[in-house]
């Protein structure tokens, strides 16, 4: 056991979990939320019943060498969310990483329409997904600064640049990528600090019916996929990096600062889609108060 802990919101499937299992890989206690503690809610885009609950995440972690504690948290619900945190200090006194990945996924998110052809309820990811990002990040602040050190990751994409998925999705990248360089300035000189991450493709239990929905789409999706552990092994890097307070609020992809850092996604690189999809933003030193 690395004796670090880290949170991972909405890791009942998908990312989340996997960026879970990845600190599990590396030892860390892991506190995994999620709104699924049976499965029946989560459809993939096919209509089909998505596997996975906060507890099997938890086992998962477990099983790769760490420690998974599933907590069920509704981070549309700030009081859940306090609660999550207060908790955490009971048990460990201390936070390390905070992985903010909790996103509303709404079922027309990949269809090829306008966005004013989409239910209005494609704006949920602003809610869950911008928003709960900021309170969860708040109440991390609110342990780490205090212990002088601690990491604070959004998991962003490409989206945060290019036109992906539709408005809705892009404003949450971009928001989350603004939030790592905005709280950047606020934690300078604390010990904590705040990063972005893009990650590529990932292999999910979604993208795999996506690739099965729209294999033209997707067509050599799986060969170049990131495993999602591979992103917690990044964040884990960065934490301890010579130049991490550098790092601190860049908005970076994930497979770039992997290479450099010494990180392999089960010992392989993985290909930046900079050239493709376009490139993070770079830090702004002005300040307006």
């Amino acid at each position: 056991m690395s004796g670090k802990v880290a949170l991972v919101t909405g890791a009942s499937r998908g990312a989340g979990r996997g960026i879970a299992r990845g600190f599990g890989e590396l030892g860390y206690t892991v506190y995994v939320t999620g709104r699924t503690v049976q499965p029946g809610n989560a459809k993939g885009w096919d209509g089909s019943v998505l596997p996975g609950t906060v507890a099997e995440t938890a086992a998962e972690v477990t099983a790769a060498g760490g420690k998974g504690i599933a907590m069920m948290c509704d981070h549309a619900d700030d009081a859940q969310v306090a609660a999550l945190f207060a908790q955490i200090a009971d048990e460990q006194g201390r936070l390390d990483v905070l992985v903010n990945n909790a996103t509303y996924i709404h079922h027309q998110l990949i269809e090829k329409m306008p966005f004013w052809e989409k239910d209005l309820g494609a704006a949920g990811i602003l809610d869950v997904g911008l928003r709960s990002a900021y309170v969860a990040s708040w109440h991390a602040a609110r342990m780490m600064v205090p212990q002088g050190s601690g990491v604070i990751a959004f998991g962003s994409s490409f989206g945060g640049s290019c036109y992906m998925h539709g408005p809705a999705y892009g404003a949450q990248k971009a928001g989350v990528d603004k939030f790592a360089h905005d709280m950047e300035h606020d934690l300078r000189g604390t010990g904590v600090i705040a990063v972005s991450i893009w990650m590529g493709p990932l292999v999910t239990e979604r993208s795999l019916i996506a690739q099965k929905t729209n294999p033209e789409q997707y067509e050599g999706f799986i060969e170049a996929a990131e495993n999602p552990e591979f992103t917690a092994h990044i964040i884990d890097a960065i934490a301890g990096a010579p130049d991490r307070d550098e790092l601190s609020g860049q908005t970076l992809i994930g497979a770039e600062i992997a290479k450099k850092l010494g990180v392999t996604d089960r010992g392989k690189d993985k290909p930046s889609y900079r050239e493709m999809l376009g490139s993070p933003r770079p830090k702004n030193p002005a300040a307006v108060y």
